[in-house]
C-alpha cells in the first residue's frame, strides 16, 4: 500500500516537473508594436503630403517679400546708393554681386570708378568679377606704379586665379614695353607675390591656381633677369 502511494507521488511530481518545462517553452506573442508609441505631430502631413492652403499661402507670401526687397536694392543701386551693399549681403551673395555690378555700370567715369573702389577698401566689401575687369580697364589706359597696385589689389580681392593670372601677364607686358618705369624689378616682383597670398586657398590650389603658380615664377625669372642687366 505504502509503495503504490509513493509510485502515484512520483508519477505527479513528474508531470508537474514536465508541464512546468512545457510552459517555459511555450511560444510567447510578440508584443503589439503597430500602436504608435507617441500621439502624432498636429504639424505633420506626411512624408510627401502637401501643406495646407495656409502655409502655402506663408511661402508664397515670404517669396514675394524677399523679390521685392530685392527689387528695391537694385533700384536703390542705380540711383548710387551704395549703402545698399552692406543689406544686399545680408541677404545673399548672389544678390549682392548683382547690386555691385549694378553700381560698377553706373559708374562711367574714372572719378565714380576710383570713388566707389574707395568706398569697398573702407568697408572690406568683397569685389566681383565686373569691378575687378573694370579696374583692369582703367589701368590700362594709364598704367603706372600706383594703378599698377590698384589692379592688382582688385583681381586679387576678386578671388579668380584667371583674372589674377590676367593681370600679372598684362602687367609683366607694360614693363617689357617700358610703360612702368617708376616701378622697379624687385618692387614689382613683391606686388606679384604680396597680392598672390590675398587670394583663397581653394583658389590657389585650383586648376586655375596651378596656372597662375606657373605664370608668377615664369615672371619671376624674366624680373631677375631684367634686374641682372646693365
Amino acid at each position: 500500500m505504502v509503495s503504490i502511494f509513493i509510485t502515484a507521488f512520483a508519477f505527479a511530481l513528474a508531470i508537474l516537473f514536465l508541464a512546468g518545462i512545457g510552459f517555459y517553452f511555450w511560444p510567447r506573442s510578440a508584443p503589439d508594436r503597430s500602436a504608435p508609441l507617441l500621439p502624432p505631430n498636429p504639424d505633420f502631413y506626411g512624408l510627401f503630403a502637401e501643406a495646407p492652403a495656409k502655409h502655402q499661402g506663408k511661402v508664397k507670401e515670404l517669396i514675394a517679400q524677399r523679390e521685392l526687397e530685392a527689387s528695391n536694392l537694385i533700384d536703390r543701386a542705380r540711383k548710387g546708393d551704395r549703402s545698399v551693399l552692406a543689406e544686399a549681403r545680408v541677404q545673399s551673395d548672389l544678390l549682392y554681386a548683382r547690386v555691385l555690378s549694378e553700381l560698377v555700370e553706373r559708374a562711367d567715369s574714372d572719378a565714380a570708378l576710383l570713388s566707389l573702389m574707395s568706398y569697398l577698401a573702407q568697408n572690406e566689401l568683397p569685389v566681383n568679377r565686373e569691378l575687378a575687369k573694370a579696374v583692369i580697364a582703367w589701368w590700362n589706359e594709364s598704367p603706372d606704379r600706383g594703378s599698377t597696385a590698384k589692379a592688382l589689389h582688385f583681381a586679387a580681392l576678386s578671388d579668380d586665379a584667371a583674372i589674377y593670372c590676367e593681370t600679372v601677364e598684362e602687367a609683366m607686358r607694360f614693363w617689357r614695353e617700358g610703360k612702368l618705369p617708376d616701378l622697379s624689378e624687385a618692387e614689382l616682383r613683391a606686388l606679384f607675390d604680396g597680392e598672390f597670398w590675398i587670394l583663397s586657398a581653394h583658389t590657389r590650389s585650383s586648376g586655375a591656381g596651378f596656372v597662375l603658380k606657373r605664370t608668377l615664377d615664369s615672371a619671376r625669372r624674366e624680373l631677375e633677369i631684367g634686374r641682372a642687366k646693365p
